[in-house]
């Protein structure tokens, strides 16, 4: 399978971070629309104040969920020139910044005072509260993909692909999971309440280490910040080595994903997270190998079928 990556570079295109994800569940909703008449099954579609901005996939019997993030780090205008961070941004001085606000388009510059607290270099005040987020520039190479933004939007795209071919399962677009999370416990109460759904896949992307490596396969997460239940982990990875799928295992110490929000739920969920390996996260210039992205792909569309 050799995937079409426009779709990815129009994700990662959408300005979306915490607390702002409308315009990312505005063009899913509107992509959903379009494309679902060639889907092997038409999903039920969750949305609207009861859900924030988030967004419920439902098709067929469920039995498990995938869950993408759809926010994205970045900074929030504070006073003068000041910028607060939102999740872990890291970039480097001189990075560009783009947002709106009520006097128009902002194409600006990232740097940092002697205490290493962020600012921006603009011709004008920016109005207090906009959010910025990294001017995005996508770089399709033989091997790799290098953007802002794959994390998430690789999370969100390998869910869309997923959609395309799945007959049974839920798909969800969450909230504010790069500032700490809330979004997921009410959509945890609300599948676990209406369709006795209790696991759950993370379509995230997680880093490249001394033990992970970029080209050899998608990671099966043992453990991070959380630890998921061996026994559910164990059946993801027997589907893997049932059909010949690249993976690797990893195991860390910190981190943390939209599972970590399901384990402090009051629902008893099982979850593994599944996810493609990226370097220079939370920068510019995040990079992933594209066989990994599709030996994910694969992966997903497998575990749907099995768990």
């Amino acid at each position: 399978m050799k995937p079409d990556f426009a779709l990815l570079k129009t994700l990662c295109a959408i300005p979306g971070t915490s607390g702002n994800e409308a315009p990312v569940k505005d063009f899913i909703l509107r992509y959903i629309k379009k494309e679902q008449k060639g889907w092997k099954v038409k999903p039920e579609i969750f949305h609207g104040d009861d859900f924030q901005d988030s967004l419920v996939l439902k098709f067929g019997k469920p039995r498990t969920a995938v869950f993408a993030h759809m926010d994205t780090i970045g900074f929030t205008v504070r006073y003068f020139n000041q910028l607060v961070p939102i999740g872990g941004p890291d970039a480097e001085a001189g990075a560009r910044l783009v947002g709106r606000d009520s006097k128009g388009e902002i194409l600006c510059e990232l740097d940092y005072d002697k205490e290493q607290h962020a600012l921006y270099k603009f011709g004008r005040v920016i109005d207090r509260g906009t959010a910025l987020s990294y001017q995005v520039n996508f770089k399709d190479k033989k091997d790799s993909i290098e953007s802002a933004y794959l994390d998430d939007r690789l999370g969100i795209y390998v869910a869309l692909q997923l959609a395309a071919t799945l007959t049974d399962g839920i798909i969800i677009f969450s909230c504010w999971e790069e500032h700490g999370g809330g979004g997921v416990p009410f959509l945890a109460k609300f599948i676990y309440e209406k369709w006795n759904v209790r696991q759950a896949l993370i379509s995230d992307i997680t880093w490249v280490s001394d033990g992970v490596d970029h080209g050899k396969g998608v990671v099966i997460s043992l453990r991070d910040r959380n630890i998921p239940r061996r026994q559910f982990v164990d059946r993801v990875i027997a589907v893997a080595d049932k059909h010949s799928i690249d993976y690797q295992l990893e195991v860390e110490g910190t981190g943390s994903s939209d599972g970590g929000e399901l384990q402090r739920s009051p629902y008893p969920f099982d979850w593994c997270f599944v996810g493609a390996p990226h370097q220079h996260p939370h920068t510019p210039h995040e990079t992933v190998f594209k066989n990994d992205i599709v030996s994910m792909i694969n992966l997903y569309r497998k575990l749907m079928k099995e768990l």
